[in-house]
């Protein structure tokens, strides 16, 4: 069936019309912005070409590889010390490892900005050591972006190395053991190879997390396309040179996409299910314990204790000054109001994508639902831009107004949103829902009393996905909010940039502490799961 007879095929369905109007609202950034690129005068390319574009580039390609590979060793060493190793509280540092998740990276950015500058706590413990005339390297540089970096996103490798160590077959690593293989050889030849699917996954995850970030490298001053793009439309003013630099910004990650789906396929690893056999924990020595606690404790530290322990010691600071008042509860105010509308909103647009596609799985209905992946290769500033621009010129009243950030908030979270959905309806059985039309209830009747008391749980990890998504969003809210209309993020960042830490730090914490429920939520079933193992 071709593509045009396809849309005609469904052009009848209220439903697919729906969703072919979702799929355009939400391609519309990413088009703009390729549009605005290509219509840019030359000399604009050469000038940036001269000044600007090779620094971004390096920074931002060298910044992905030193991310990636310092959240590749962490996250690798720490989930097999977890599956592999039995130690004092192993199930609690399961789950205690993933707490940085909960730690957005300016939040880290502006603490490691206050623990490691010149002067600082880390600074001082270091001349201690090494001599008065010795300092800790900038955080504002490379080394210390990508530490910053690595801290916050080396979870997303942990997780999903841990899932596939949990699920690994290790009559695989028997066999070769029987082969006369090395404890080395076995590790390179056979472990890791079965490994490589999730460590690529949760590498891709890192890099695009990465490349689109913008609250760390602005507060740690350092130069990459995404900081670039903001800067050109802030302080210059410049939307012309801001959609050249975007340009390369998506290209950049859809460059990265079709190279991670190219190695997925050429890695493709089964695993036999007859004598399916997992690995005994090893027990420890007191010797071996001291040495995994001591590792366990200095990255859940430098991660997420010792950070929010400082978040703490400066509410409390800021508190007994006062200044958490009535304006402060305002701003969590808006920043709850734009995320909970953003997140329903979201939940509304995205169910008769992830319906279709799960239930009428056709072209058309495809092509929408992977239409709404495209707020993964646009950036939180790139994406700013292009509906700013596209506001103006077609809904100027709406310009200046809180539609516009929630409509951003859709657009990059949306994504997110759909990984619940999904699988939420392709658990359901038709048949159950044809058995309830048999009966004698109509459409309606079936979807409220039939499907969605079947879904409603994906649907909830959904809402809760997206809403904390939006709570931490920085860039969107930055350039698109009302005037006057700051969020909890935009108070961090805001104060953050001018070195008020003990004032940033009240909405910095609560961001942390709202993040936490759905970080237990994202992470419960899998972690009953693994005592059962």
């Amino acid at each position: 069936m071709s593509a045009l007879t396809a849309v005609r095929h469904t052009a009848g369905s209220p439903l697919s019309v729906l969703a072919l109007t979702v799929a355009a609202l939400l391609l519309a950034p990413l088009l703009y912005v390729v549009t605005l690129a290509l219509s840019v005068d030359p000399a604009v390319w050469q000038r940036l070409w001269a000044t600007r574009i090779p620094e971004l580039l390096t920074n931002t390609a060298w910044l992905a590889a030193g991310t990636a590979l310092g959240t590749c060793l962490l996250g690798l060493s720490l989930a097999w010390i977890v599956v592999r190793y039995e130690f004092p509280g192993r199930q609690i540092w399961e789950w205690a490892l993933v707490l940085p998740l909960a730690m957005p990276t300016y939040v880290l950015a502006y603490v490691y900005a206050h623990l490691a500058s010149l002067g600082g706590p880390l600074d001082d413990l270091w001349q201690h050591f090494a001599g008065p005339q010795s300092h800790l390297p900038s955080p504002q540089s490379l080394g210390g972006t990508t530490l910053v970096m690595t801290l916050a996103t080396f979870p997303f490798v942990y997780l999903l190395t841990r899932v596939a160590l949990l699920n690994y077959n290790v009559s695989f690593d028997e066999v070769a053991r029987s082969c006369n293989a090395s404890r080395l050889r076995r590790l390179f030849g056979v472990t890791l190879p079965l490994l490589r699917p999730a460590i690529v996954a949760g590498l891709s995850l890192v890099i695009l997390y990465v490349v689109s970030d913008f609250g760390a490298v602005s507060l740690l001053r350092f130069q990459t396309l995404t900081y670039a793009v903001y800067q050109q439309m802030t302080g210059r003013y410049d939307t012309t040179a801001a959609g050249a630099l975007s340009l390369l910004l998506v290209i950049f990650a859809l460059l990265f996409f079709a190279a991670e789906r190219w190695f997925r396929q050429r890695s493709r690893f089964y695993q036999s299910s007859g004598r399916f056999r997992t690995w005994d924990r090893c027990r420890c020595g007191t010797g071996g314990t001291t040495l995994i606690l001591l590792y366990l404790g200095l990255v859940l530290g430098a991660a997420f204790l010792v950070p929010a322990g400082l978040l703490v010691e400066w509410s409390l600071s800021a508190i007994a000054q006062h200044a958490v008042d009535q304006r402060f509860w305002g701003f969590a105010g808006n920043s709850m109001m734009l995320s909970g509308l953003a997140a329903t909103v979201a939940v509304l647009l995205g169910t008769p994508l992830a319906s279709l596609a799960s239930r009428k799985p056709s072209r058309v209905n495809l092509f929408c639902l992977q239409a709404a992946y495209a707020g993964y290769v646009v950036p939180g500033p790139v994406g700013a831009l292009a509906l700013l621009v596209l506001c103006l010129h077609f809904a100027p009243w709406w310009y200046g107004t809180a539609v516009v950030v929630v409509l951003a908030y859709v657009i990059h979270f949306l994504p997110a949103g759909l990984q619940s959905l999904e699988p939420a309806f392709q658990q359901i059985n038709p048949n159950i829902e044809e058995a309830a039309r048999s009966l004698g209830l109509n459409a309606w009747q079936a979807l409220r009393r039939v499907t969605l008391p079947l879904i409603k749980n994906g649907f909830l990890a959904a809402w809760v996905l997206m809403f904390l998504q939006s709570m931490k969003e920085l860039p969107a809210t930055l350039l698109l909010r009302p005037v006057g209309f700051d969020t909890l993020a935009v108070r961090v960042w805001l104060e953050a940039s001018e070195e008020y830490y003990q004032l940033a730090a009240p909405a910095a914490l609560l961001i942390v502490l709202l993040a936490l429920p759905a970080l237990w939520l994202l992470v419960a079933r899998d972690w009953r799961a693994s005592m059962r193992t």
